[in-house]
């Protein structure tokens, strides 16, 4: 584990936030962050360095697994789309095969077949069954490499999702029975809560039952509400709850969203959390002088693309304005002011990186030139498809007229980004040689209107 760790960390930019084992689960998690680039970097050098060292034919655990490396996702945090994440997944997915010879199933957003959606439909029988099916069992084919399984890394998943909470519950007993039964009454599958995924094991160390579960998506499936339901089920078969661990880490939201529940605050509301207010008051620091300086200075960096992505980010800032005056949901327009921002610097990063795979030697230049182009012409692109959006909402405001010179202000700001953000895109989009991708990109400027 420590070698897989130093791997991930051999990359720039990629911080380790969290590192989680067990002996009943026997499997590792790790959770880092980083550029795109660096990540999906990172992920590689794990999963080779993990591919190198362990070997499946004498692993057992309590926890399925197909693959010495058995599951990357990539998840969007900020500022960066899932599409995107599933094009990284796609990238590390044909790597790891090309690199390692061990095949890849491709998950969640990034899947190519429906059944592939879910990640236990791929770990069906485990790795033992892989090995015995793969290559003669027409399901099992992998959708990256040959149906061939590696002896004694198997296979990966790879694959892009929203932010998964791993959420354990340990029982006040050794009956594994009563755990499964539990996890078979929360789970979709067979008809419990939806973004619920469940499995009861045994905690041999502890000689405890546990219900241990994915949620796919907590803001639509609480954990809190998950919990509740856990501990009635519980009492229902005369078992306790001792307790309940997260694996991995936690978004903020969802711990702020099981304190309201639990102690039923009356005016709870996100920014009554120190850090959360904090962060505002850092962000709200925007060093506009700063950036006026670099947008000035004789450098191709920051150009007219960052200079648009804070004109779409002022629009939104005066949208949450007008809208909070006029008592509405001011959080639309919040969601597209950090998206915002934190275009401005992606557009920044992704004109660099065109120039820096134009610095590398001739004859290795053109691939990285071609997907560094496509990475400049998209985040404009994605910029100007939300300026798009928030238009359409700042057109639709219902509001006093006394607000209305501000909120004409907001429309004309996004007006501008959308005239510079489509000046970007094309002017990256006349050197891109991939023409299926010039293609997709107008048909995604022609849906819009502009």
């Amino acid at each position: 584990m420590d070698a897989i760790v130093q791997a991930i960390l051999t990359v720039p930019d990629v911080v380790l936030l969290d590192r989680e084992s067990d002996t009943d689960h026997n499997r590792c998690v790790l959770t880092f962050v980083g550029p795109p680039a660096a990540v999906a970097d990172a992920a590689f050098r794990g999963v080779e360095k993990a591919v190198a060292l362990i070997d499946l034919t004498k692993h057992q655990g309590a926890h399925p697994r197909i693959g010495a490396a058995d599951v990357v996702p990539f998840i969007p945090i900020e500022g960066v789309t899932l599409e995107e994440c599933v094009r990284l997944a796609e990238r590390v997915a044909n790597e790891i095969w090309t690199k390692l010879r061990v095949p890849v199933y491709l998950y969640e957003s990034a899947a190519k077949r429906p059944d592939r959606v879910n990640l236990e439909n791929i770990r069906r029988g485990q790795f033992e069954a892989l090995v015995k099916e793969m290559g003669t069992v027409a399901d099992r084919a992998p959708d990256v490499g040959d149906a061939v399984c590696h002896p004694t890394a198997g296979a990966t998943v790879v694959g892009a999702r929203k932010f998964l909470i791993a959420y354990n519950v340990n029982l006040g007993t050794p009956d594994i029975a009563i755990a499964r039964k539990i996890a078979k009454t929360i789970r979709f599958s067979t008809g419990g809560f939806r973004f619920v995924k469940s499995m009861g094991v045994m905690l041999g160390t502890r000689n405890l039952a546990q219900v241990s579960i994915n949620l796919t998506d907590f803001e639509q499936t609480p954990m809190h509400l998950v919990f509740e339901t856990v501990r009635r089920e519980a009492e229902r078969w005369g078992v306790p709850v001792l307790g309940s661990e997260i694996v991995g880490l936690i978004p903020q939201k969802a711990i702020e969203m099981s304190a309201d529940y639990f102690l039923r605050f009356e005016n709870f509301r996100p920014e009554l959390v120190l850090e959360n207010r904090v962060a505002d008051a850092i962000r709200s620091r925007s060093g506009l002088p700063e950036f006026l300086d670099a947008l000035a200075a004789p450098t191709a960096t920051p150009g007219g693309g960052s200079a648009s992505a804070a004109a779409a980010a002022m629009a939104a800032a005066l949208g949450a304005m007008v809208t909070r005056l006029a008592k509405q949901d001011p959080e639309p327009f919040e969601t597209d002011r950090r998206f915002f921002t934190e275009a401005v610097d992606r557009d920044a990063e992704a004109f660099q990186k065109v120039m820096a795979a134009y610095k590398r030697p001739k004859e290795e230049r053109a691939p990285y030139v071609e997907e560094a182009l496509h990475g400049a012409a998209e985040v404009p692109l994605e910029v100007f498809e939300r300026a798009s959006a928030m238009q359409a909402r700042l057109n639709a405001l219902q509001i006093p007229a006394r607000y209305g010179s501000d909120l004409a202000v907001a429309k004309a700001l996004a007006v501008a980004a959308k005239a510079g953000t489509l000046e970007n895109v094309n002017i990256n989009l006349e050197s891109v040689a991939d023409t299926a991708f010039k293609e997709l990109v107008r048909q995604r400027l022609g849906a819009l209107k502009p």
